[in-house]
């Protein structure tokens, strides 16, 4: 993502995640199941589960929600049963997109998604058709104004794979997906919190939209969030809104 831009591009997206708050817990709640059901009840033991239970924390969710949601998945509660299928597809502009989805009927997820697609000017492509575009890794960012030395210093110590600084004074930590929770806690240990911190798929590279299609590409990935069944969205999209 440019420099020029990357700091704006983050303060939309998490204004827009604020706007719709309601749904956090729900997805949450499906991230937490979906882990302690693969990875077992004990975050000590599941690094997945133990991210998923922070988000929960972060978001306010409640102590009691949290561990009906483990003990649903790992077999002391009833409950549905979810499978987590990624779609990949085109955007405006021949934008790359992922979605993440857990659902408990592919049949309406895949049909729900080929409609937003359609409808909003994409594509629905196949598997492996845009994931190569993207890399599989902890990604923390930091304010502009914040220390790029002791970033660096801390980040690297702990075990990052790389630390950039853009244009407009915002610093990003790369780190595998195994190193992140290390990394996070080390820079957090110094006092460095970051604006955003997950384990995401970060673009490689990033194609600018301005105008009318930067509109039509917010839309589509808006539509395309607002399903119930998607967990994320993720793109290559520089959007000049």
């Amino acid at each position: 993502m440019a420099g020029h831009s990357k700091w704006a591009n983050i303060q939309h997206r998490k204004g827009r995640q604020d706007e719709k708050r309601g749904r956090v817990w729900t997805r949450i709640t499906r991230e937490i199941i979906v882990a302690a059901r693969n990875g077992g009840g004990d975050p000590n033991m599941n690094p997945r589960l133990r991210l998923a239970i922070d988000k929960a924390k972060a978001a306010n969710m409640p102590a009691d929600n949290i561990k009906r949601n483990v003990d649903k998945a790992t077999g002391n509660l009833d409950g549905v049963t979810y499978e987590e299928i990624r779609y990949e597809g085109y955007g405006i502009g021949g934008a790359a997109i992922i979605v993440d989805t857990m659902t408990d009927n592919r049949v309406r997820t895949v049909a729900e998604v080929r409609h937003a697609f359609s409808k909003h000017g994409g594509n629905l492509g196949t598997e492996g058709s845009v994931a190569f575009q993207f890399k599989h890794c902890g990604q923390l960012i930091f304010a502009p104004g914040t220390s790029e030395d002791q970033v660096m210093e801390i980040a690297l110590e702990a075990g990052a794979e790389d630390v950039v600084s853009g244009e407009d004074g915002s610093i990003e930590v790369l780190t595998a997906p195994s190193d992140f929770e290390a990394v996070r806690n080390a820079l957090e240990a110094a006092g460095l919190k970051a604006e955003v911190a997950e384990v995401t798929m970060r673009a490689e590279n990033t194609i600018a939209l301005g105008g009318e299609d930067a509109q039509r590409m917010q839309k589509l990935l808006d539509v395309l969030e607002d399903l119930d069944d998607v967990q994320d969205v993720f793109h290559n999209a520089e959007l000049d809104l």
